[in-house]
């Protein structure tokens, strides 16, 4: 397998970032002296900006795969965009803590040779540009499963970071599917919903359902200030939304048909998931920002996730990875691009998901807020 990543050539002493301990970044996110502390070393920042306007998201489908195999494209997309705010779901990198002892999802696990050797790969990667100047908060899985990272530009610093959407800074979503973090202005939300599934159990239907509701109750129990709530949805709101309506909508695995026709078709593309994420938008004012500006059907850019390259799901894809946002931010969109195209998989680095960006405009400090 060929490596695009390539270590530093030497280590530097570690220097925790000056952060309130509710929100502080963990451990493993701390970055040499050099780079954390030194202003004159970070590069293409902002500093008239007071807050973050310019996000991204990406399912990284493991991250640990992505800095061995495709580091290099991949950082200088990111160093090009220069975004504020990176969000990645699907890090599959295990918590801390050993086998039979109680986990901590805030910390990369580092109790054997060979997850310090993955540790430490990630630590350096980090560690350089453009990623260095970033402070970065995890939540992750017992396993090498789901997970979700936040990076935030080391100028910004949210007021508080959470882990799940009670709000309960101590408790994290299972398998590490929410980081949570509030600045001045507006919150923001990241998030790895869990895949519908196809049957009727509780792994797959019930959990989705049970998250739907929460999310819901979430949206509207923190309505006071604007969101923008972003990752892999793991839904295709509308028909547009999908290069293939009729074969997603008939999809089976081996024949099975639920009992429920608003059940039946590809997990994502059901009526009862798609029902539900509309109810999730009117009743907590919530905008899909990409529709917002792109009205029409894009076959070459409009999808985030594709199908394998070869088989039967070629050239079918979906747009399942959103910046949601609140009615009161919609007039300060700037973009909002999916930098994926085409069936081979063009911009998705090395992930079946394709990153996706949003951009606003400074607030109007008349309206700020309100």
């Amino acid at each position: 397998m060929k490596r695009f990543f390539k270590p530093l050539e030497k280590d530097g002493s570690f220097k925790k970032p000056t952060l309130s301990s509710s929100s502080s970044p963990v451990k493993d996110s701390e970055k040499p002296t050099e780079n954390a502390s030194d202003a004159g070393n970070e590069e293409n920042i902002d500093t008239t900006k007071k807050e973050p306007l310019k996000f991204l998201t990406w399912n990284a489908n493991s991250f640990l795969l992505r800095i061995k195999n495709n580091w290099t494209e991949f950082s200088k997309f990111v160093q090009n965009l220069d975004p504020d705010v990176i969000a990645i779901q699907e890090v599959r990198m295990p918590a801390a803590g050993s086998k039979g002892a109680p986990k901590n999802p805030r910390e990369l696990k580092d109790d054997t040779s060979s997850s310090r050797e993955e540790k430490q790969v990630v630590m350096r990667a980090l560690s350089n540009a453009p990623f260095k100047n970033y402070n970065v908060w995890w939540s992750l899985s017992d396993s090498k499963y789901a997970g979700t990272a936040l990076l935030i530009k080391n100028c910004f610093q949210p007021k508080k970071v959470s882990f799940s959407l009670d709000q309960t800074g101590s408790r994290h979503e299972p398998d590490g599917r929410v980081i949570f973090a509030e600045f001045e202005s507006f919150r923001l939300l990241n998030t790895y919903v869990p895949n519908n599934g196809w049957k009727d159990e509780e792994s797959a239907f019930q959990r989705r359902r049970k998250w739907d509701k929460r999310m819901l109750e979430f949206v509207l129990r923190t309505s006071d200030k604007p969101l923008i709530w972003c990752g892999d949805l793991n839904v295709s709101h509308q028909d547009i939304d999908v290069s293939h309506p009729e074969f997603f909508s008939a999809a089976k695995l081996n024949g099975y048909v639920p009992p429920n026709k608003e059940d039946c078709g590809q997990p994502g593309f059901t009526v009862s998931e798609r029902k539900r994420f509309d109810s999730i938008l009117k009743e907590g004012k919530l905008v899909d920002a990409y529709r917002y500006l792109h009205q029409d059907k894009d076959m070459e850019r409009g999808f985030s996730w594709s199908g394998h390259p070869v088989g039967k799901y070629r050239g079918k894809r979906m747009r399942i990875d959103y910046f949601i946002i609140s009615e009161k931010l919609k007039e300060r969109i700037i973009a909002c691009e999916m930098h994926g195209r085409g069936i081979e998989l063009e911009g998705f680095y090395g992930s079946d998901h394709c990153p996706v960006s949003l951009e606003l405009s400074y607030a109007d400090p008349i309206s700020n807020g309100s």
